[in-house]
């Protein structure tokens, strides 16, 4: 591997530790953001293979904190008040040390706090969540909500803007704080974890490093607030993630769960999922992430497709649309059904949904209503169908699968 690709590679397996503790280091977000470009800059100038750090994040954090403060004390040439800054960043003389393990709170878990503090509006919350924990850019976030790039980018400067005026600590808050700001911790643990699993863009179906990181992060807020809920989201990443190895094919083509090899399914994930969704299950109160993780149990315990107990996941999605109602819900929902049904039964429910036009921008919800036309034999409104789904996808491997799906359906009209 040449030294540009591992650095790449270290780029993207570590970057968002690295900018976590710059912020937790520097108090800015721009601040930061400006220190890790830096850094990595300076990394693909001094490093070769014989002088790569044994810990590549401990030298990056190093060095984004020098390249930071002397910004700082360079500008303080012209405004001599940014001279207190650098001084209580770096006092003179100070060394640095940073270990991989460090016995202190997690950086990361500090920085989805912070971004969501409750004097930040919720969907900006969710804006900077995943731009400065999962670095998606703001064209990604508008894709994954639906809306345009510049709503996005001013959720983000908001969102910053409050941070700064309204001296937003960096840090996990009290224990008496902690509950009221679960739900949105948990939603961009959830959000982290599902462009993990299914990246919005790109070449690849997985992004492993952020699922791998999703969970990490749920496993360390479970020790923190050791709640039904965290433990529901927890077991249904678990058990999500362990389909991870048969998701693909060796090319990289998507492979649906009808066709999956059951083998290649990681059990030791499975089986510690199957413990946690139990527990969330079991608590006073059933919460959205514990009947997804049920969900997620009842295909983990199916041999087959055929042998999944379908009736039962129309039943849990019917709770959770109660306790969490969403659009997306509601169409997956539609996929179990026409699996009891038929597929005449998914469609009418997923035509109901674009016909409110609550889905229209959402791909998958045009790729499930041209699968139910194909099955109906009903080609030239599935080809439509696929063809609207293909348009609005941004994935090269669910690109592939569709234009797969097209060309079966011309080779069916040419066959005629």
């Amino acid at each position: 591997m040449s030294m540009n690709a591992t650095i790449d590679d270290i780029y993207r397996h570590q970057s968002r530790r690295v900018l976590a503790t710059l912020i937790r280091l520097l108090g800015d977000f721009d601040r930061a953001e400006e220190a890790l470009h830096d850094a990595f800059a300076a990394a693909a100038q001094q490093w070769t293979e014989e002088t790569i750090p044994a810990n590549p994040y401990g030298w990056l954090v190093s060095a984004g904190r020098f390249r930071a403060i002397d910004h700082i004390r360079r500008r303080a040439r012209f405004d001599a008040s940014t001279a207190d800054i650098a001084d209580s960043l770096y006092p003179e003389g100070e060394m640095m040390e940073i270990a991989e393990n460090q016995e202190i709170e997690d950086d990361m878990l500090r920085l989805i706090f912070t971004c969501c503090h409750p004097l930040i509006p919720a969907e900006a919350q969710m804006a900077m969540a995943l731009r400065v924990v999962c670095g998606l850019t703001t064209e990604e976030i508008a894709h994954a909500f639906l809306v345009p790039a510049p709503t996005v980018a001013q959720r983000i400067v908001r969102a910053k803007n409050r941070i700064r005026a309204a001296h937003i600590p960096y840090e996990v808050p009290a224990k008496t704080e902690q509950p009221e700001r679960l739900a949105q911790v948990l939603h961009v643990i959830y959000l982290v974890f599902n462009e993990g699993y299914s990246a919005s863009s790109g070449a690849a179906i997985v992004r492993a490093d952020l699922a791998t990181e999703a969970i990490r992060l749920c496993r360390l807020l479970l020790t923190l607030l050791p709640d039904p809920e965290v433990a529901g989201l927890l077991a249904m990443m678990l058990l999500q993630d362990s389909r991870r190895s048969a998701r693909a094919s060796v090319s990289g083509d998507l492979i649906l769960l009808a066709d999956q090899d059951r083998t290649l399914w990681d059990g030791t994930k499975i089986r510690e999922g199957l413990a946690f969704a139990a527990e969330a299950m079991a608590g006073e109160s059933v919460g959205s992430y514990a009947l997804q993780a049920a969900i997620a149990a009842r295909h983990a315990r199916a041999a087959t497709t055929d042998q999944t107990d379908w009736r039962g996941i129309v039943a849990l999605y019917d709770l959770l649309l109660v306790a969490h109602p969403s659009p997306v819900v509601e169409l997956n929902r539609a996929v179990a059904v026409s699996m009891c049904d038929g597929p005449a039964a998914g469609l009418r429910i997923v035509d109901g949904l674009l016909g409110e036009d609550r889905l229209a921008k959402y791909h998958l919800a045009h790729a499930a209503r041209a699968d139910f036309l194909r099955q109906l034999n009903r080609d030239d409104d599935a080809r439509q169908a696929y063809e609207t789904a293909l348009s609005l996808c941004h994935q090269a491997p669910e690109q592939a699968f569709l234009r797969k799906r097209l060309a079966e359906l011309a080779d069916k009209t040419r066959q005629r």
